[in-house]
């Protein structure tokens, strides 16, 4: 981060030495970063935490079957979901740090990630010189996925007018 970056909040900091110190301990995880707003060094009083962690290869699996107990070791988690997107967990701990958790593996981890990055840990140098470039949406497919999603929503407030109409319970 440059020379004018924000202040991190208290609970943010908290959580970024918890989690550097939580990658540190777990030999599984082989390197961790910052990303986001914070990387970029345009943080504000609304900006999220964006963490990314990579494990070994063998440990994938298993360290991703048990993200909600890694979660843990970074504060009280009231909130922790990935909404069927693979390596990512979106999350809001008790303390109000919101944030999304990136996981990679050692040998496939750079599509995790765009943009800059602030290294908190490498076990094994394997952050060095990488460029976290993203990938360009193809603007024909956005246009398709926002037509499908204003349709439904549209299709869905119908049924709720018409539930509320009929004085019927959602749940």
């Amino acid at each position: 981060m440059n020379s004018q970056e924000t202040q991190i909040p208290d609970n943010h900091q908290i959580v970024i030495d918890r989690f550097a110190a939580s990658c540190q301990a777990d030999e599984r995880v082989v390197a961790a970063f910052l990303g986001g707003s914070y990387a970029r060094g345009a943080a504000d009083e609304y900006s999220d935490l964006d963490l990314y962690l990579i494990t070994t290869d063998e440990a994938y699996e298993a360290f991703y079957a048990g993200r909600q107990a890694f979660m843990g070791l970074l504060g009280e988690p009231l909130f922790i979901e990935d909404f069927d997107i693979p390596n990512i967990v979106f999350y809001v701990l008790a303390d109000g740090t919101e944030g999304e958790l990136g996981l990679g593996r050692e040998s496939d981890f750079t599509h995790i990630h765009s943009g800059p990055y602030q290294v908190l840990l490498d076990k094994k140098n394997i952050l060095a010189g990488v460029v976290f470039a993203g990938h360009e949406p193809d603007p024909a497919g956005q246009t398709e996925t926002l037509r499908r999603l204003i349709y439904w929503f549209w299709h869905e407030l119908s049924h709720f007018i018409t539930t509320l109409g009929r004085n019927q319970l959602l749940f």
